[in-house]
């Protein structure tokens, strides 16, 4: 089968599914990649916790942070909602910086993250990304302007009006009448944007080795492993990621060492027509979609 077909074939399953993508699957060594619509934006949800570490662990080399410093954080603080890490703490917690980089990457902790952007703010990061010479992802507010949607705002039994706003809501250029789902004003990039950033941490770039070395290992060590690591990991592979969610969005950008020396960059940024919090089936799809363009690259 020509790629162009496999390609249009793709796109169809995916169509069926209910599902628009952003694809981009990348040789790391060779630079050959296969890819649908990588260059397709979306609102980039917890992917930006990765430049937020990059950031984070930059200050922290060149001294203008210690990671040893404690943050305490308060209940009720950050007020930054999720199902895991310090939203659920009952009582104040000191957490070093350190610490925090662990859970705001490797947990996907929210509210570890925004104590990480109390220190370096969405526009630093922001900065810091061109100054490496990464573009294409804006970083334009926090966590907790991420998660102040309607479905913050309702009853869990309610929360599916939400995705249907979030599905009928969007508008032809990307637009949305909610902000946080808005290319134009919220966190955003491309599989292609965020592929180039994986390329940076994975071989040699502007960002310092130590830098890349420790986000690596903060990816590596990712606790959300229900997306595309079923289909990425092995005895013989190894893979790195970090997940995005927000309402019909399902993202997940990472790296897959195999034993023999290959290295591919995968990124997969997804939006959901289907008015469902729980989508098994979709997040089998993203996985299946992805490792048939990585096996088709490793054939060329």
């Amino acid at each position: 089968m020509s790629v162009e077909r496999l390609i249009l074939d793709l796109r169809r399953t995916l169509d069926d599914a209910g599902l628009v993508g952003s694809f981009l699957v990348r040789d790391l060594h060779s630079g050959d990649e296969l890819g649908i619509d990588p260059d397709l934006e979306f609102p980039s949800a917890s992917l930006v916790k990765i430049p937020l570490a990059i950031a984070t662990l930059e200050r922290i080399r060149t001294g203008e942070l210690d990671g040893s410093t404690q943050i305490l954080v308060q209940p009720g603080g950050i007020t930054t909602p999720g199902p895991t890490g310090l939203s659920r703490f009952r009582h104040p917690a000191r957490i070093a910086v350190d610490d925090l980089l662990y859970l705001s990457t490797a947990v996907s902790d929210g509210t570890a993250a925004d104590a990480l952007f109390d220190l370096t703010p969405p526009a630093e990061v922001a900065a810091m990304l061109q100054g490496l010479g990464l573009r294409g992802i804006t970083v334009r507010h926090t966590v907790r302007d991420l998660n102040e949607t309607l479905a913050e705002r309702l009853d869990p039994a309610d929360v599916h009006f939400a995705h249907f706003l979030a599905i009928e809501a969007g508008t032809a250029g990307r637009g949305h009448r909610v902000p946080q789902l808005d290319v134009t004003r919220a966190n955003s990039g491309s599989a292609r944007a965020f592929v180039e950033l994986l390329q940076a941490l994975w071989t040699p770039s502007a960002i310092d080795a130590g830098v890349t070395e420790r986000v690596r290992a903060l990816m590596a060590d990712n606790v959300l492993r229900h997306r595309l690591a079923p289909d990425f990991s092995s005895d013989a592979s190894k893979w790195s990621s970090k997940t995005g969610t927000l309402l019909n969005l399902r993202h997940e950008i990472g790296v897959v060492e195999h034993a023999d020396g290959q290295v591919f960059g995968v990124a997969v940024l997804t939006e959901s027509r289907v008015p469902a919090i729980t989508q098994p089936g979709a997040e089998a799809l993203m996985a299946q979609v992805a490792r048939t363009l990585r096996d088709r690259l490793r054939q060329m």
